[in-house]
């Protein structure tokens, strides 16, 4: 029977998982696919994973706006998950919810692969956003000994986070010591990257377009840059193995995810 997993979010068309996943699927030689779900709300979405439950899927990656619900939607919870309050990776077995969150691996992965002379333990990070790829994002950066703080358009919501996850609600000072920021909103923040340090990275969770505005000022002004497709890719690699019990085949996906972008390699 052919296995099937797949990514849910809204909006979904943009999203390049099918095509990565998908390339994986082909490489390994699986009798499988990884579709796109568009639940319209949290009713559907729901109604998503309790068609998993009963054995429609193998699992589920979740995107903006699920994450969290997700989380609260599962049976059991990975400890990654429990501590950054959202779940990007549902699995679906014998009629259990099992939820874990690779968002954060993928994040370091991507500051590895781009920003290797990065080191953010005991350095000052600054996460923008409070939505569940914020939360993971902090929770990550946390984890490896980063002083975080998180700056967000809804203080109430920066808040939240903080208190949840034991990190820090931002000001525009912090940012004159930032080692790193990372942009984990949905809109291109509006931030004076003249307050950063000039050996400050700078982090884009947003990989349409590949150069972000944010990205953009940057190099403008000599900065290094970590975007998005590096992350997607990832948080990707674990999830596969995870959704389809096997190893991640050696194949380039980023090409082919650039080239379906109308990216140069």
């Amino acid at each position: 029977m052919t296995m099937v997993a797949g990514v849910a979010g809204q909006p979904i068309a943009h999203s390049l998982s099918p095509l990565i996943h998908g390339a994986w699927v082909a490489a390994a030689g699986l009798d499988a696919r990884y579709d796109a779900f568009a639940p319209e709300d949290a009713e559907a979405f729901a109604a998503l994973v309790e068609a998993g439950r009963r054995g429609a899927l193998r699992g589920l990656n979740v995107t903006a706006p699920y994450k969290e619900q997700a989380l609260a939607l599962a049976d059991e919870v990975s400890e990654t998950a429990r501590g950054c309050g959202s779940a990007n990776l549902l699995l679906f077995d014998g009629g259990l919810v099992r939820a874990d969150s690779t968002d954060g691996a993928g994040l370091m992965a991507a500051l590895a692969e781009q920003a290797p002379s990065l080191d953010v333990a005991g350095r000052i990070v600054v996460v923008l956003g409070a939505g569940g790829a914020a939360r993971a994002a902090a929770a990550a950066l946390k984890a490896a000994g980063a002083r975080v703080g998180v700056l967000n358009r809804t203080e109430a919501r920066a808040t939240a986070l903080a208190d949840d996850l034991g990190v820090e609600v931002a000001t525009a000072d912090w940012l004159g010591e930032a080692a790193l920021v990372v942009n984990a909103a949905t809109a291109d923040p509006a931030l004076d990257q003249g307050l950063l340090p000039k050996d400050a990275v700078l982090m884009d969770m947003t990989y349409r377009p590949l150069l972000t505005p944010f990205l953009a000022a940057g190099r403008a002004r000599g900065l290094t840059t970590v975007d998005g497709l590096a992350m997607l890719i990832g948080q990707a690699r674990p999830s596969f193995e995870a959704l389809f019990g096997v190893a991640l085949p050696d194949i380039d996906v980023r090409t082919a995810a650039l080239a379906a972008m109308g990216e140069a390699a």
